[in-house]
């Protein structure tokens, strides 16, 4: 493969409680990685214990995605997915190989963009199916504070 897309995912880091946000990103690409697989090779990044991230994949039932963990090694810090105090963000980031050479070629950089207060960032608007589709109805996002969410009723 020439191109990788990693997403650098907190929705599995240390938290007790899976990110919804990212839960539901995730559950997106799980379905779209097999189309994307001739394409380029996309890899999930979490700051999780191993174990934790296969649990959780096998809860929501991922198939397809290819999920590592950044636990042990810089990743997060040199991409930008962890701040200083190691509290960690989603990112998109994409690299492109050739031959051994490996190149950083772009970062969702609209997380750290400046914004009104208490408008969230929309730095992976752009692959969030869920958004993409409220964004064409009349009632667009809306506004509650409980969407998405890990389960519904």
């Amino acid at each position: 493969m020439a191109d990788a897309a990693g997403v650098s995912d907190s929705c599995l880091a240390g938290a007790i409680q899976a990110s919804p946000s990212c839960t539901s990103i995730l559950d997106s690409l799980d379905g779209a990685s097999p189309h994307l697989a001739s394409r380029l090779s996309l890899v999930v990044v979490a700051k999780s214990d191993p174990a934790r991230i296969r649990n959780f994949a096998r809860e929501r039932r991922w198939r397809q995605l290819r999920l590592l963990s950044s636990r042990n090694n810089n990743y997060n810090r040199d991409y930008h997915a962890e701040w200083p105090d190691g509290e960690q963000s989603p990112i998109l980031n994409v690299f492109t190989r050739n031959g051994d050479e490996f190149r950083h070629r772009w970062a969702a950089e609209l997380m750290f963009a400046p914004r009104e207060e208490g408008e969230e960032p929309r730095h992976v608007d752009s692959f969030w199916p869920i958004w993409n589709v409220l964004d064409l109805t009349p009632g667009g996002r809306g506004t509650g504070p409980d969407f998405p969410a890990l389960r519904y009723e």
